[in-house]
């Protein structure tokens, strides 16, 4: 099955919440979980039916994986790396899926969405400790510098995203020179300082059984 290319704000929709797939539009008032659309399919308008214990299981999954822009597939791999580290294993598949180079792309401000964050490393406009890097799933570690490749074209995207991010706030784990377009990884994020609003452990639960 290939990636999905269908319209971002369905899986909003299905999800019930903000997954922050489409960059500015997400904190428009256009945003069709600011105007309480119901979720896509007949019976999308349904309401107050109880969920089973795995159907949550399930959603927090999807949640997370659709948030990352992620194949059934790569996600499995990264919780079956989580569960291969020591610690508490939602806790790490969280930090995986943010030091992520795409995820951290897009949280710098280099580009408006992670799928636009792709993209943007797929069609070499990154760099990573001077290599230009063109895989978005790269880990990143402690120390790695990032940077948007000296070039024209590639500055004037990332200054032109840059300067609509201006609801967004960089990550307190990264210091971003953004004059420079240049960020260092100064350490892993904790549990605290991660984004994403899921029941991690429902995940790990999920894939448990």
């Amino acid at each position: 099955m290939g990636r999905y290319t269908g319209p971002a704000c369905r899986l909003c929709r299905r999800e019930g919440q903000k997954l922050f797939l489409k960059g500015a539009r997400c904190y428009m008032a256009k945003c069709a979980i600011e105007q309480g659309h119901a979720a896509p399919g007949q019976h999308g308008a349904r309401r107050g039916r109880k969920m089973s214990e795995y159907g949550q299981q399930l959603r927090q999954k999807q949640c997370l994986r659709r948030q990352f822009g992620m194949q059934e597939l790569q996600f499995r791999r990264f919780f079956k790396e989580a569960l291969r580290r020591k610690g508490v294993t939602g806790e790490i598949l969280l930090q995986l899926l943010e030091t992520r180079l795409d995820n951290m792309v897009y949280r710098l401000g280099f580009a408006s969405s992670r799928r636009a964050a792709r993209q943007f490393v797929l069609h070499g406009h990154i760099m990573v400790n001077g290599k230009v890097a063109t895989i978005p799933s790269m880990i990143q570690k402690v120390g790695d510098v990032i940077e948007v490749r000296d070039r024209p074209r590639s500055r004037d995207m990332a200054a032109r995203s840059l300067e609509a991010a201006t609801t967004q706030q960089t990550p307190t784990w990264v210091a971003l020179d953004r004059r420079e377009f240049r960020a260092e990884l100064q350490s892993i994020p904790t549990r605290e300082q991660i984004a994403p609003i899921v029941d991690e452990q429902a995940i790990v639960e999920l894939y448990s059984r």
